[in-house]
C-alpha cells in the first residue's frame, strides 16, 4: 500500500490506517452495539496483513476496551505498528464521555493508554477534542512535555479549528490534525487543510465513510434493524430523516459511478478523500474480518479528473 509521511514527523504511514471505535464495543453513549472480541483482534491482524501499517484508537472507546483489544492483537502480531490514541474525554456514571484536558488527567490517561497498549511509547498522541477551548494551551503543553520524557513520540489533535491550530502552534509543533472529512462533510476544506498546508501539518482525515452511510450497503430497512445502542440509531444527524434519503440516494448515484470502474462506492468515498495533496492518509473503521480488505483497494485508486467532475455532479455541483 502506498505510504506518505506524516507532515513533519518521521512516521511514513500507509494512506489508510485501521480505526478502531467500533471493537470498542456497546455500552457507553456512542458506542456502535456488542462486539466480539475475537473477532476484532481478527479484524485487526487482517487490516496489518492487508499492508495497513497504523492503527488509531482511543481511550473513549468503550472506556479502555478498544485499546485493550489493541494491545491484544499487537502482541498477537508481534512486530512494528504505528499505534495513536488519544486523550482529554473521561466517562461519567451514565457512559457518557465528558471532556477533561487538564494536565493531570492526561499525563494519567498517557500512563493508563500505555499499559492497556502494552507499549512502552505511543507514536501519535491526539487532544481529542478543544474542550473545554480555554484548556486547550494547558493539555497541548503536557503532551509536549510528555513527548520530551519520551512517553510519547508526537503530539496531534483532533477536531479542531484554525484559529484554535494557529493558537496552541505557539507553544510547538503540532504533528497532525484528526478532523472528520468526508463527501458528505468538507467543512475543512475552507480554512483546516491550508492552515495544515502552509504550517506542514499531517492530516489523517476520520470518517471517510460518513459512519458507514457511504458503503453503499445501509438501506431504511438496514437502519430500522440497528441495535438501540448503536449511536447512529438516534444521535447521528446523517442518519435521521429527511437527511437519510437525500442521501441514500445520491450513495445510489455514486454506487453507478463506481461500478463502471469496476470499484465499490467505499472505495470511491475513500479514495475522493485521498486527492487532497494535504491528506496524508484516511483512518476506516472495521469490526469483522472481510471489512477493511473490501476497501484497501481505495489506497490504490488516484481519481481522474473525469470521474471528480462526476462525482461533483451527484451533488449538483
Amino acid at each position: 500500500m502506498r505510504k506518505r509521511r506524516l507532515g513533519k514527523t518521521d512516521l511514513e504511514l500507509s494512506v489508510i490506517g485501521l480505526g478502531t471505535w467500533a471493537i470498542g464495543g456497546g455500552g457507553w453513549a456512542f458506542g456502535w452495539g456488542s462486539q466480539d472480541d475475537a473477532e476484532s483482534v481478527k479484524t485487526i491482524l487482517e487490516a496489518l496483513e492487508s499492508g495497513i501499517n497504523w492503527l488509531d484508537t482511543a481511550p473513549v472507546y468503550g472506556y479502555g476496551h478498544s485499546e485493550e483489544v489493541v494491545g491484544r492483537a499487537l502482541r498477537e502480531w508481534g512486530k512494528p505498528v504505528t499505534v495513536a490514541t488519544k486523550c482529554g474525554r473521561l466517562p461519567n456514571p451514565e457512559g457518557r464521555p465528558i471532556p477533561c484536558i487538564k494536565r493531570d488527567s492526561i499525563v494519567k490517561e498517557c500512563e493508563e493508554s500505555l499499559r492497556r497498549l502494552g507499549v512502552e511509547v505511543i507514536d501519535l498522541y491526539q487532544m481529542h477534542w478543544p474542550q473545554p477551548e480555554e484548556d486547550i494551551e494547558e493539555a497541548f503543553q503536557a503532551m509536549l512535555d510528555l513527548k520530551a520524557q519520551g512517553k510519547i513520540r508526537w503530539a496531534g489533535v483532533s477536531n479542531f479549528t484554525a484559529d484554535q491550530l494557529g493558537q496552541i502552534a505557539r507553544l510547538g509543533e503540532v504533528a497532525s490534525l484528526q478532523p472528520p472529512y468526508s463527501l458528505l462533510n468538507r467543512g475543512i476544506e475552507a480554512e483546516e487543510l491550508p492552515w495544515c498546508a502552509a504550517h506542514d501539518c499531517g492530516v489523517i482525515v476520520y470518517s471517510p465513510m460518513q459512519c458507514g452511510l457511504l458503503t453503499g450497503k445501509v438501506t431504511p430497512e438496514w437502519f430500522a434493524q440497528l441495535p438501540e445502542d448503536d449511536w447512529r440509531k438516534t444521535k447521528n444527524p446523517y442518519f435521521q430523516e429527511p437527511a437519510l434519503s437525500r442521501h441514500l440516494a445520491a450513495v445510489g448515484a455514486l454506487k453507478e459511478l463506481a461500478a463502471r470502474h469496476e470499484r465499490t462506492v467505499a472505495q470511491l468515498a475513500v479514495a475522493w478523500t485521498l486527492r487532497r495533496p494535504e491528506v496524508t492518509a484516511a483512518i476506516v473503521g472495521a469490526r469483522r474480518p472481510g471489512q477493511i480488505t473490501e476497501i484497501v483497494p481505495a489506497g490504490a485508486w488516484a481519481l481522474d479528473e473525469k470521474t471528480l467532475v462526476e462525482i461533483e455532479a451527484v451533488f449538483g455541483a
